[in-house]
């Protein structure tokens, strides 16, 4: 979740920049925010905004997104999706975690259809701490099997479907935040390969890194990968392109080119 003054504004960056299509969203009525989806396969990118700075005050996604504004935009948290949320609650409260909910959630969007989902949430959410865990409903919009595979198959400008490989969060102290996800979520972290001291916890598919953060900042990465190229792509992609936009570094690397370690 990438908080952002104007989703709108940082959909249009992220295509003409990075060749990454916003193609979903909508507005969280009663939770004063608003976004934009960039679809990665079952994987998302969230673009969020506020509408109403009184209701976001108040909710749990809203907390997160003004703080990340008041600092000038950038991640504001992450989510891990779950397919038994009361069944991951039972098992991480029995081993300490203090997470609330589950949470009933909904978001309306501009052809009227209606996203759902339930959530289990830490009590602070922040770029650096522990994300949350959200499950979809498969019948309501975007999560239908027919929707799934749409999707899966998307091709972006960038040259074809782009999948997430990895979040690295800049932490000030690696064996802490190991620590502290192990007890949040249950994540195994384990040494990275990237060296330099980062960890890793494999979510899925995906790699959630944590690494020491440098004197000069504390700047999430995301790490994504163009799949098959499409013969229509619009943009070519250097190998491991990286830019920084939207509070966040940004690392691309096409199909057939090993990613970097660093």
């Amino acid at each position: 979740m990438i908080a952002c003054a104007d989703p709108e504004a940082a959909a249009s960056w992220l295509e003409a920049r990075l060749g990454l299509r916003a193609t979903g969203g909508g507005r969280h009525e009663t939770m004063g925010t608003f976004n934009r989806l960039v679809w990665l396969g079952d994987s998302y990118l969230e673009l969020i905004g506020v509408f109403d700075e009184g209701l976001a005050a108040t909710s749990w996604v809203g907390r997160p997104t003004l703080c990340a504004l008041e600092r000038g935009g950038g991640l504001a948290t992450y989510a891990l999706a779950s397919n038994d949320l009361v069944g991951d609650l039972t098992r991480l409260r029995a081993s300490g975690a203090l997470l609330e909910g589950p949470i009933p959630g909904e978001r309306m969007r501009p052809d009227g259809r209606v996203v759902r989902w339930t959530l289990a949430t830490p009590p602070v959410l922040g770029p650096r701490d522990p994300g949350f865990l959200i499950e979809h409903d498969a019948t309501a919009a975007e999560w239908t099997p027919a929707e799934r595979a749409e999707r899966a198959n998307e091709v972006h400008p960038a040259g074809g479907p782009v999948r997430l490989e990895a979040l690295e969060l800049p932490v000030r102290d690696t064996r802490s935040a190991t620590l502290t996800q192990l007890r949040t979520l249950g994540l195994q972290v384990r040494p990275s390969l990237a060296g330099g001291g980062a960890r890793d916890a494999a979510v899925g598919g995906q790699t959630l890194r944590l690494r020491r953060a440098s004197p000069l900042g504390m700047t999430p990465t995301i790490r994504l990968r163009v799949e098959v190229p499409s013969p229509a792509a619009g943009r070519r992609m250097a190998a491991n392109d990286s830019l920084e936009l939207l509070g966040c570094r940004w690392v691309i690397t096409p199909a057939g080119v090993p990613p970097p370690t660093g």
